[in-house]
């Protein structure tokens, strides 16, 4: 399988990258208490640094709010997903955990400032590729909704779109029986090609310290 990015977007986002993580043999189930407990501490600090700061000032979330609005989504509409995080911690509504993939995902997620997304891989078949939606792109996302992806950035696979730094899709959700995954760290565009190699190794190794298994990864822009 290869992941690649549409020329399309490339135009539109010269810089745009992405972190791609493949994992085979992993164990997804409840999270270790260290897991839990720092992403609780993690939401705390972040609660309390954005008493004297804006969400849309975070270096992160300003640079993906603007590469919605290239690409022709409205931000204060579909927030990217880490915005979304962050605006829940903000009233304190914090995120719980979920199971040992998410609650990783999720703290990534809020250290990086970016959405990331992971995947089951026995749902995906053929190459990835990342794109702006068309109309005719839309899926049953996690948010209980039929979500059209028209204008937003999307990964599809050969069934058709799957995930975004919206939202993901039902189809390749993650659970406690997947044994297989794709992570797609969707970098700040600013990141250096060296930061986006240590970030996403980092991530990687993590990763495979609490499931087990093997990873590779790559990066892609």
């Amino acid at each position: 399988m290869e992941v690649q990015i549409d020329s399309i977007l490339h135009d539109k986002i010269p810089n745009f990258k992405a972190g791609i993580i493949s994992y085979k043999n992993i164990v997804v189930g409840d999270s270790p208490q260290m897991v839990k407990g720092r992403l609780q501490l993690f939401q705390e600090s972040i609660f309390f640094d954005l008493q004297d700061n804006e969400i849309s000032d975070i270096s992160g979330i300003k640079e993906w709010r603007q590469a919605f609005k290239t690409t022709g989504t409205n931000p204060s509409r579909y927030r990217p997903s880490v915005e979304a995080l962050y605006r829940r911690i903000s009233k304190q509504n914090y995120i719980q955990p979920v199971h040992s993939a998410i609650d990783l995902n999720n703290f990534f997620s809020l250290q990086y400032e970016v959405p990331i997304g992971i995947y089951n891989l026995d749902q995906i078949e053929g190459d990835v590729t990342i794109k702006i939606g068309a109309e005719t792109d839309q899926y049953d996302g996690l948010n209980g909704r039929s979500n059209t992806m028209t204008g937003m950035i999307t990964s599809e696979d050969r069934n058709g779109p799957f995930g975004s730094p919206f939202v993901d899709s039902e189809r390749t959700k993650v659970t406690e029986t997947t044994t297989s995954a794709l992570q797609i760290i969707y970098l700040k565009p600013s990141t250096s090609l060296d930061e986006a190699d240590k970030l996403t190794q980092s991530l990687m190794k993590m990763f495979l310290q609490v499931h087990g298994g093997e990873g590779v990864y790559t990066i892609i822009n």
